[in-house]
């Protein structure tokens, strides 16, 4: 996926640590993002059964910390990853989008 991203011309940042801003106070966290893309898409890869409520909180919270307007949630584990393997999600950063 990485490779795809990059001969797209993407930038993308794997596996970093996604520290917790409380009240202007960084704290440390073992929260791993799978992949950012543009500063602008946090994608969070799976390979389940099915995905659960407790994946899609998983990738709004990636998104939310890192200030993202959009969150992705893939899964590998399924016939058809574009019609039932990825779910989209926006978050309040969405508003603050320039239009075009």
């Amino acid at each position: 996926m990485l490779e795809e991203l990059e001969i797209r011309g993407l930038a993308a940042k794997t596996e970093f640590i996604v520290d917790l801003d409380y009240k202007g106070k960084i704290i440390k966290s073992d929260l791993r993002c799978d992949i950012l893309v543009e500063n602008l898409i946090a994608v969070e890869l799976k390979s389940v059964k099915k995905l659960l409520p407790i994946h899609e909180a998983q990738t709004i919270t990636y998104a939310k910390l890192l200030k993202c307007p959009k969150g992705i949630l893939i899964n590998f584990n399924v016939l058809n990853i574009f019609h039932e393997g990825q779910k989209s999600f926006v978050t309040e950063h969405y508003r603050i989008l320039p239009e075009k």
